[in-house]
């Protein structure tokens, strides 16, 4: 499942030059469940695109859950696993626990342990 949503979280990932700019500020950053979410202050324009993102984000879930037989939120936290490898230095990003992270320069993304087969 892990290479088919590769191919197709790309698009999905795909934001808006003010959802790129809050993610490098901080604002905005990926969450453990495949989601955007609002970390700091953003105006009302930059909150409608995350919603937005996570409005594509959810559909493509669905649709990709029941065409494998899955729930919806599994394909999410796999989704998630992925798009916190993404996550860039200096951006925010929120784990099963809460509580927003910064990425720091030489440390990789803190991932949960589902996320690395361990």
């Amino acid at each position: 499942m892990l290479l088919a949503l590769l191919a197709v979280t790309a698009p999905v990932v795909a934001q808006t030059p003010a959802v790129n700019a809050a993610r490098a500020s901080g604002q905005v950053g990926e969450r453990f469940d495949g989601y955007l979410g609002v970390a700091g202050s953003v105006s009302g324009a930059v909150r409608n695109q995350v919603a937005t993102i996570n409005i594509q984000r959810r559909s493509l879930y669905s649709n990709l859950a029941a065409s494998r037989g899955v729930s919806p939120a599994d394909v999410g936290i796999t989704a998630g696993c992925q798009l916190l490898a993404r996550v860039s230095v200096g951006e925010v990003y929120m784990l099963s626990q809460g509580g927003w992270r910064r990425r720091a320069a030489g440390q990789p993304v803190s991932v949960p342990v589902y996320c690395t087969g361990r």
